[in-house]
C-alpha cells in the first residue's frame, strides 16, 4: 500500500496514522498525482478499524504552497478532475471515523489552506503563513475554502484574507481561531503527539460520534441540530466496559446518556 505512493507517505504507527506531502523540492505544490494519492491513502485509513487519529503535514519547510500551476502543462491534466479529486478528499477527511489533524509548518496557501482548514483540528508553528492569494492570480477557491473558512473565523475575516491575499502568521492565526494552537517549531511535533494521544485515550466510539455530530451541525438548523442529537443513535463498542471500570468500586452507577 505504503510503497505505491510517489508524492505522498502514509505512516501507520498502531493507533494513529500520518499522511505527509512527499513535494519538498516544490514546497510541496498540490497536483493531481498528489490528490489522488492523498485521496486512496486516507481511503485506505478510513477502512482501518484500529487507527484513531490522521495526521496530515509536509514533507520539508511547508505544508503545502498550493496548487502547482507548472504542472498544469503535464499531459492529461485537468483543471476540473483535480478539483473534483480535492473535494472527494476532503469528504473523506470529514466522513471518516478518525480524527483528523493538520499540522501547518511555514506556508499554507491557497489549495494548502483549502486543505487544511477541511481538517478536524489544526495546529501550527508560530513561524507559518496562511494565505488564500487565489486573487493574485485572477483565480478563486473552488474545494468549498469559502464555506469552511468563514466558519473558523468569521464572515468578515475570512473576506478579508481572500480580498487581500494578505498572509496571516500562525501567531495571529491562533489569534483569529483559524488553528487550535500555535507554538514555537521545535515544539509543535510534541504538541500534535500530545493531542493525538488524548484523542487515542477516550472512546473511538464516542469521538465517531462527535464527529459526526459536529459535521451535520454545520448544516443544520439550532432547532434541527438539537432534535438530531437528541434522537441519533451510534454504535459505541466500548461504552459498557468503560463504564464498569470508572465506576468500579464507587458504589455508584453509571449515569444514562444524555
Amino acid at each position: 500500500m505504503v510503497s505505491e505512493f510517489t508524492q505522498v507517505i502514509l505512516q501507520i504507527d498502531g493507533p494513529r496514522a500520518t499522511l505527509l506531502f512527499n513535494r519538498p523540492e516544490r514546497v510541496n505544490a498540490l497536483t493531481q498525482t498528489l490528490i489522488n494519492e492523498a485521496l486512496r491513502a486516507s481511503e485506505h485509513v478510513a477502512g482501518l478499524k484500529d487507527v484513531r487519529v490522521l495526521v496530515v503535514q509536509g514533507v520539508g519547510r511547508a505544508f503545502s504552497s498550493g496548487v502547482d500551476y507548472k504542472a498544469a502543462a503535464d499531459p492529461g491534466y485537468s483543471k476540473e478532475a483535480l478539483s473534483g479529486e480535492a473535494r472527494r478528499l476532503l469528504h473523506t477527511w470529514q466522513t471518516m471515523p478518525q480524527v483528523t489533524i493538520a499540522a501547518v509548518r511555514g506556508a499554507c496557501y491557497a489549495g494548502g489552506l483549502s486543505l487544511a482548514v477541511g481538517l478536524d483540528l489544526l495546529l501550527c508553528s508560530e513561524d507559518a503563513q496562511f494565505c488564500d492569494n487565489h486573487a493574485t492570480l485572477g483565480l478563486h477557491s473552488t474545494w468549498g475554502m469559502t464555506q469552511r473558512l468563514p466558519r473558523l473565523i468569521g464572515v468578515q475575516r475570512a473576506r478579508e484574507m481572500s480580498f487581500t491575499a494578505r498572509r496571516v502568521s500562525g501567531r495571529e492565526a491562533l489569534d483569529l481561531g483559524l488553528v487550535l494552537d500555535a507554538v514555537p517549531v521545535e515544539e509543535l511535533d510534541a504538541r500534535v503527539d500530545a493531542l493525538a494521544n488524548a484523542i487515542i485515550a477516550v472512546s473511538p466510539g464516542s469521538v465517531a460520534a462527535y464527529k459526526d455530530l459536529y459535521r451535520l451541525s454545520q448544516n443544520l438548523s439550532l432547532d434541527e441540530g438539537v432534535l438530531h442529537e437528541a434522537t441519533a443513535r451510534y454504535r459505541i463498542e466500548d461504552r459498557k466496559a468503560r463504564q464498569a471500570t470508572t465506576f468500579r468500586g464507587a458504589g455508584g452507577h453509571a449515569p444514562k446518556p444524555t
